[in-house]
């Protein structure tokens, strides 16, 4: 898949490839393309996981933003009708016209360490897919997966899983790419919860709700209920919630749970 010249990685794009065949066939394995699936790959690259995908689904789209990987993949998959390249950004590209059915749509890629959030999280903006199969730096992906009370624990946590299960797939140590970077990485499966826990009002008032509560995580939640601008309450109010929850809103926010966040943000749009 070359045009006949080498490609430089880009530093600016967070570059590194996998060239770890083995590791490969995991990632694509965890995703389970099936032949009425349709898929979608962030950040093909040189191709090192979609040579594994391709022929296996009803469609494939790959999103590429360098301009000579995606020129090169479009020349590879040229005369293919199950294969599209989409030449832009990921976080420019809306999901719902890339899918005649986004409830069915598959995502795997290996992301970018300098963007890995706002991808993550455009991900899973409403309609989400089925689900997402992502490599990411293994210290993000542990903030993704840290139990409550741990210093890894925060918003990323609970803004991730108050609406989809993550489940941990495999590691990929730094030596599996080219060239190698800093830090090893960490395969995670993202799974959209169905039906949705919270509508869309809702979850706009959880991520307030969860902002607010670790930008300030070593108060208690009761004082940041209370004091923090985007929230307000009266003391009266804090009560109520207390009351209606049963929580102890004397405890950090550290402590409370992804559930306890959405119970507490159900309970707050009813005040």
């Amino acid at each position: 898949m070359s045009s006949g010249k080498r490609h430089h990685p880009k530093k600016s794009l967070g570059q590194n490839f996998l060239v770890d065949g083995n590791l490969q066939r995991k990632i694509v394995e965890a995703l389970d393309p099936g032949p009425e699936d349709e898929i979608l790959e962030v950040g093909p690259g040189k191709g090192a996981l979609t040579r594994h995908l391709v022929g296996q689904s009803r469609a494939l789209v790959l999103v590429e933003l360098d301009d000579d990987l995606a020129a090169d993949l479009a020349r590879e998959m040229q005369g293919r009708s199950d294969v599209r390249v989409i030449h832009r950004d990921i976080l420019e590209v809306d999901l719902q016209k890339l899918s005649s059915r986004i409830d069915r749509l598959k995502v795997v890629g290996n992301i970018p360490y300098n963007i890995t959030t706002p991808i993550l999280f455009h991900l899973l903006k409403r309609p989400r897919p089925l689900e997402i199969v992502l490599m990411v730096q293994k210290e993000v992906a542990e903030r993704i997966l840290a139990p409550p009370g741990t210093g890894a624990y925060g918003a990323l946590s609970v803004g991730v899983r108050s609406v989809a299960e993550v489940e941990r797939i495999v590691r990929v140590p730094a030596s599996a790419f080219r060239p190698i970077p800093a830090v090893d990485s960490l395969v995670v499966r993202v799974t959209p919860l169905r039906p949705a826990p919270l509508s869309e009002a809702e979850e706009v008032e959880l991520r307030t709700l969860t902002r607010a509560a670790f930008q300030q995580r070593r108060k208690q939640f009761q004082t940041i209920l209370r004091h923090h601008p985007d929230l307000n309450l009266s003391m009266a109010k804090v009560a109520r919630l207390e009351e209606a929850t049963a929580f102890d809103l004397r405890a950090r926010p550290e402590t409370f749970s992804p559930q306890d966040f959405l119970s507490l943000s159900r309970a707050l749009a009813t005040l």
